[in-house]
């Protein structure tokens, strides 16, 4: 048996009914508890728990990414459902139109933000071996 078996992912939230509607809503997973502490979703298998701050300030950078098949496709779907992607304008990150990075020849990145600023991500990687 491995000493790590089931990844559980935290953000922090200073709006709880913000995050809630996010994360349920917005992003589509199932709350399956909340208490004083936290809101936790099942996000499609993996525990993620939304930790309840009086106040917060975002790290800088990622903290949660998803891995999707075609990330054009994510994209599009999660732009319907409210879902703003980051542009950040860098000479050595170039992004297209719709905020995906070509990180190299299989793999592609977008940024988005929840509603406390926590840097979310989406990738596609497609191998060719």
């Amino acid at each position: 048996m491995p000493a790590l078996s089931r990844m559980v992912g935290f953000v922090t939230t200073s709006s709880p009914d913000r995050a809630r509607a996010f994360y349920g809503n917005t992003l589509g997973f199932a709350l399956t508890h909340e208490d004083d502490f936290a809101l936790v979703f099942d996000a499609n298998g993996t525990m993620l728990r939304v930790v309840k701050a009086r106040s917060f300030t975002p790290a800088i950078g990622t903290v949660l990414g998803w891995q999707v098949d075609d990330i054009y496709v994510a994209i599009r779907e999660l732009i319907k459902r409210g879902v703003r992607f980051e542009q950040y304008n860098l000479p050595f990150m170039p992004q297209d139109e719709l905020g995906v990075w070509k990180a190299s020849e299989t793999d592609r990145v977008a940024w988005f933000k929840d509603p406390d600023g926590n840097v979310l991500s989406l990738s596609e990687h497609k191998r060719t071996d």
